[in-house]
């Protein structure tokens, strides 16, 4: 099973929550983050419905798959602050 850990930081004057290289928008508080990305690691865990799904990706290609809805990832929130 994928494992995706939320981590808050330090970001633009403000917080934000990171996952990989991707930053969340900018908050005022750490505390504002942290709620933030406990919210967003509770939410990735809800199944869903079993739907098509089309991405792109590194190269440029786009990709269509079906994509379970109950192939839900474990998620950690990290505290960098």
């Amino acid at each position: 099973m994928t494992q995706v850990i939320y981590r808050v930081v330090e970001h633009d004057g403000g917080w934000a929550y990171k996952v990989g290289d991707v930053f969340s928008e900018t908050f005022r508080t750490h505390a504002d983050a942290l709620a933030a990305a406990r919210i967003a690691a509770s939410e990735q865990q809800l199944g869903g419905n079993t739907e098509g799904i089309e991405f792109q990706d590194a190269q440029g290609q786009w990709h269509e798959e079906l994509a379970s809805g109950g192939d839900r990832p474990t998620t950690d929130v990290e505290d960098q602050g």
